[in-house]
């Protein structure tokens, strides 16, 4: 009788702890099933949401390839991004307002003082002599550089240098508050997003990255565009008509101004000075 007790007994607790192990599955089973379903769900809506997307702009591009206006298109186009950089220069070609095309001055209170400006302060070259300077707080004091008058802290604007003659330059833009005194490195996160030549044809982002494709010739007159609220810096081949790097990306969140380096003169062979040129428009 006891043994029959303890088989019934045993019986039960194993029976028990099997219904007790089906409903933990059970439990699992419904959870996985509610994951699969709410992810199912969230994808559903995030189709959802780009077939919306697709459909807005299959109207807008259905609305733009009616209208006559083509300011208003190269607008549209540019603010949507559906222009890579090989096509944003294009659009600066054919219509150059649209982009703000700047007239550039150099401020000769942030000239180091062996720059030489001209006096229409378009054009800045290497002086072997040092002149006699206001040591100002603005003013670079170990590296030969010099910032342009004006300063940009929304939407977009392009300028042109020529470049030609030369065997190293420095172009871009900087942040207001850029280091001025002493060493400075040349890069994005110091403030500073410049293309850069050295020994006559070795072209470098941001003074260590090397330009990422090889460029049609030796560019002797460089454009720089930049879109302030999309955080993106490119430079072009002005007579080549092509892209030679882009930054993307970048959060800008200070004024930003137009930065030249002539280098140095190279026993003369880098004596031409850097020159803004006008932008012009061949509409």
């Amino acid at each position: 009788q006891e043994n029959t007790n303890r088989v019934i007994s045993d019986s039960k607790y194993v029976f028990t702890a099997l219904k007790d192990s089906i409903t933990r599955l059970q439990t699992e089973v419904l959870e996985v099933m509610e994951e699969k379903q709410k992810a199912a769900e969230r994808q559903a809506e995030d189709l959802e949401q780009e077939i919306t997307e697709l459909k807005r702009r299959d109207t807008e591009l259905e609305q733009l390839s009616h209208t006559e206006d083509r300011l208003h298109l190269l607008q549209v186009m540019m603010d949507d991004g559906f222009l890579d950089d090989e096509l944003i220069y294009y659009l600066i070609l054919i219509s150059h307002t649209v982009f703000l095309s700047e007239d550039v001055t150099l401020d000769p209170d942030t000239a180091h003082p062996n720059l030489i400006l001209s006096d229409d302060r378009k054009q800045v070259r290497y002086g072997d002599k040092k002149q006699k300077c206001p040591d100002k707080p603005e003013r670079f004091d170990k590296y030969i550089d010099v910032l342009g008058n004006e300063e940009f802290s929304s939407g977009r604007f392009y300028y042109e240098v020529q470049v030609r003659g030369k065997t190293e330059w420095s172009l871009g833009v900087v942040k207001e508050s850029v280091d001025r005194k002493g060493e400075i490195i040349l890069a994005p996160q110091n403030g500073f997003w410049t293309l850069i030549m050295r020994n006559g044809n070795k072209y470098t982002a941001c003074a260590e990255h090397p330009v990422p494709h090889p460029l049609r010739g030796k560019p002797q007159k460089v454009g720089v565009f930049v879109d302030y609220e999309k955080g993106l810096v490119s430079f072009y081949d002005v007579e080549a008509r092509s892209l030679i790097y882009s930054y993307k990306g970048q959060s800008f969140t200070e004024k930003l101004y137009p930065f030249f380096s002539p280098g140095l003169n190279d026993d003369g062979k880098n004596s031409a000075p850097l020159i803004i040129t006008p932008v012009s428009n061949t509409e």
